[in-house]
């Protein structure tokens, strides 16, 4: 690991202003200290935000949560009010890592986290997220993990994060501040998909820090849920995730809130299926429809064509399931969602 100078800030003035580039911010760590020491990270200063007051879910009132970048993935998770408005949220941190990394990871960083394919982590092949312009190993190598949406020839890695997937079905804000003061981007504007500068995960600004997400009041996300389709049932990343949140009146979908993990490089918000089910009857054939239209431009590779499949199935299911209140009584058999998770 190379060398590098460390300085623990006391608030978040203190931080932006220890900031000196090539640098980075430490929180949980779980993420950029595995990177440091693979040497696929370098820098010559780290900041430690680890002990700023950044750490409390706050009700506003609108309605709106806002929550500070430190607030620990646990501790969301179990949180009454998330659990109350925005189950898929809980359902989502619960069904990503592991207990002891949960309980390290932080809201930020779980936004920073690296975008990767099996590639990444990999120094000895070309990578065009880790050295821009030498190439991309994963378009003619082992691809099961492969993006299918918003790719681009420089790169097919997937976004890691479960929490991220409901966040952007949320509309949510993230908060950050910079030298030039705070400001306000909107979920779906602040992680990039690869075009071609894919070592660019994020819309952040050199010295910028996270400060907070902003969770909005949305009523159909009391009726919503989180399914990840993966390998082995822990600690594995998503083959296909979907965040979904439902509201039926008379047979008709009134509200629909999608979003999917596991096919593209950011977070994908399936704002055409959601356009082509709002005001229709609901129906298998309709839901099948409606993913259709979200799936039409993707471009899987020889070794992932069933995501597309998966991905149409798995929303199908959890749309269904939602509509019949199943879920509900799922959760009431398991004694909860949240409850069973933690430990």
């Amino acid at each position: 690991m190379k060398p590098f100078a460390f300085e623990r800030a006391g608030s978040v003035a203190d931080a932006l202003e220890k900031f000196t580039a090539p640098a980075a911010f430490l929180a949980g760590g779980t993420n950029l200290v595995d990177h440091l020491r693979l040497g696929i990270r370098e820098v010559d200063q780290l900041v430690d935000i680890s002990r700023l007051n950044l750490t409390e879910i706050t009700e506003r009132s609108d309605g709106s949560l806002r929550i500070g970048a430190l607030v620990r993935n646990s501790d969301m998770a179990a949180h009454p009010l998330i659990r109350e408005r925005y189950p898929m949220l809980a359902e989502a941190i619960l069904a990503g890592a592991s207990g002891q990394i949960r309980n390290m990871a932080t809201t930020g960083g779980n936004l920073l986290q690296r975008t990767r394919c099996v590639y990444f982590q990999d120094l000895t092949t070309p990578c065009n997220k880790r050295e821009p312009n030498t190439g991309c190993s994963a378009l003619e190598g082992f691809g099961r993990y492969n993006a299918v949406l918003g790719t681009s020839p420089d790169c097919v890695a997937v976004h890691p994060s479960d929490m991220c997937i409901p966040l952007a079905a949320l509309d949510a804000t993230v908060v950050v501040s910079g030298q030039g003061g705070e400001r306000q981007m909107p979920f779906q504007d602040f992680h990039r998909l690869p075009g071609n500068t894919p070592h660019l995960d994020t819309n952040l600004k050199e010295g910028e820090l996270v400060t907070a997400v902003d969770l909005p009041a949305v009523p159909v996300a009391r009726r919503s849920t989180y399914r990840k389709v993966r390998e082995r049932a822990s600690y594995a990343f998503a083959l296909v995730s979907v965040a979904a949140a439902l509201q039926v009146e008379n047979g008709q979908v009134k509200d629909v809130r999608l979003a999917l993990g596991g096919v593209a490089h950011k977070p994908w918000r399936a704002h055409k299926a959601e356009a082509a089910l709002r005001g229709q009857t609901m129906t298998t054939e309709r839901l099948r429809a409606a993913i259709e239209e979200e799936l039409a431009g993707a471009t899987p590779g020889p070794e992932n064509t069933f995501k597309v499949a998966l991905v149409r199935n798995t929303v199908v299911a959890v749309l269904e399931e939602l509509a019949e209140g199943r879920t509900a009584q799922r959760r009431a058999e398991q004694g909860g969602a949240v409850q069973g998770g933690l430990q």
